[in-house]
C-alpha cells in the first residue's frame, strides 16, 4: 500500500506588517503553522511574545521558526548585496550576530525551536579572510541557540550549495541546518534546487515554497513567480525530500505584488496539496 507524503503546509508572515494580528492573519489565510519574519528588533518584547502565545492558543497555530532579519540598509542584488546582506560583511557582523541572539531569546519565550537567517554572499574561497573570520561568529551563535534549545538554520540564496555545505562542516555544531528556499537558488543563479539536495539534502530542516526564474543579466536577480509558474520543479523536489526523510512543514513565502499575493498563496496551497498526494 502506497502511503501519501503528508507534510504540514504553512506560511511565512512578517511581524512588522501584522503585529498583534499576526497569528490571527495566519488563521484567516487558512494555515495552522507559520514562520514569523522579524526585521524590526523593537518587536522582541515580552508583551509581543505574550500576545503571540495567546493567539497561537486561541487559533490553534504553531510557530515553526523565527526568521531573524537585521536593521539597516539591505540590497537584494548582485551589486550592493555582498556588502549589505547577512553576516558576511565584516563591518555589520558584530551587530547582526547580537540581533540574531536577541531573536533567539524572543523565540525561546515562544517555545520556538528554529532560528533562521541568511548568511549572505559566503566566499567560495575557503582561504578568504571573510570566510575564515565568519566561522567563529557562526559557532558562537550556534552555541547561543543551543543553550536556548534551538537549531540555527541558514536559508539558501546567496551562496553555492557546496559552499554552504562546507560552512556547515567547518562550524561543526550539531544544531546547524538549512532552510531550503528553492527559488532563491534560482533567483541568485547559484544552482538547481533539486540538484542541491544531492549536496546538502541531509542538512535540510526547513523549506520555503517559492518559485522564480534564473537571472538574465549579471547585476540583477531573477524574477519571483507564482508557485508552479517558475523554474522550480516542485514534483521532483518534493519527491527527493521524501526520499531524504524530510518531515517538517513546507512554508509558503510569497513576495509578489499585493494585488495578486493572497490569491497566489491560495493557489500555492492547492498545488502543494496536489503534488504531495501524487508522490509515490
Amino acid at each position: 500500500m502506497v502511503v501519501a507524503y503528508k507534510l504540514d503546509i504553512g506560511i511565512v508572515i512578517k511581524l512588522e506588517e501584522e503585529r498583534e494580528r499576526t497569528i490571527q492573519k495566519v488563521h484567516e489565510l487558512g494555515f495552522s503553522v507559520c514562520q514569523i519574519s522579524v526585521y524590526d528588533t523593537s518587536l522582541y518584547t515580552d508583551e509581543m511574545a505574550a500576545t503571540l502565545k495567546e493567539q497561537c492558543t486561541r487559533y490553534g497555530v504553531a510557530i515553526d521558526g523565527i526568521w531573524t532579519g537585521w536593521p539597516g540598509y539591505l540590497a537584494w542584488n548582485f551589486t550592493e548585496g555582498p556588502e549589505t546582506v547577512g553576516l558576511v560583511p565584516p563591518h555589520l557582523r558584530r551587530e547582526r550576530a547580537q540581533v540574531i541572539k536577541e531573536g533567539s531569546d524572543f523565540a525561546a519565550k515562544l517555545g520556538v525551536k528554529r532560528i533562521i537567517t541568511h548568511l549572505g554572499f559566503v566566499p567560495e574561497d575557503m582561504k578568504d579572510e571573510k570566510y575564515i573570520d565568519l566561522i567563529p561568529v557562526l559557532q558562537d551563535i550556534a552555541a547561543y541557540c543551543k543553550k536556548n534549545g534551538q537549531d540555527f538554520l541558514f536559508e539558501t540564496g546567496q551562496e553555492t550549495p557546496v559552499t554552504l555545505l562546507r560552512t556547515i562542516e567547518d562550524i561543526g555544531a550539531d544544531n546547524i541546518g538549512i532552510n531550503l528556499d528553492p527559488a532563491n537558488l534560482i533567483l541568485y543563479g547559484k544552482g538547481n534546487p533539486v540538484d542541491a539536495l544531492w549536496v546538502f539534502g541531509h542538512h535540510v530542516k526547513g523549506v520555503h515554497i517559492k518559485d522564480g526564474t534564473y537571472p538574465t543579466d549579471g547585476r540583477n536577480l531573477g524574477q519571483e513567480m507564482p508557485v508552479g509558474k517558475g523554474q522550480v520543479d516542485f514534483p521532483v523536489l518534493l519527491a527527493k525530500l521524501k526520499e531524504l526523510g524530510y518531515s517538517q512543514p513546507l512554508c509558503i513565502e510569497c513576495e509578489l505584488d499585493e494585488k495578486v499575493r493572497l490569491q497566489e498563496i491560495a493557489n500555492a496551497k492547492v498545488a502543494l496539496t496536489k503534488w504531495l498526494a501524487e508522490i509515490k
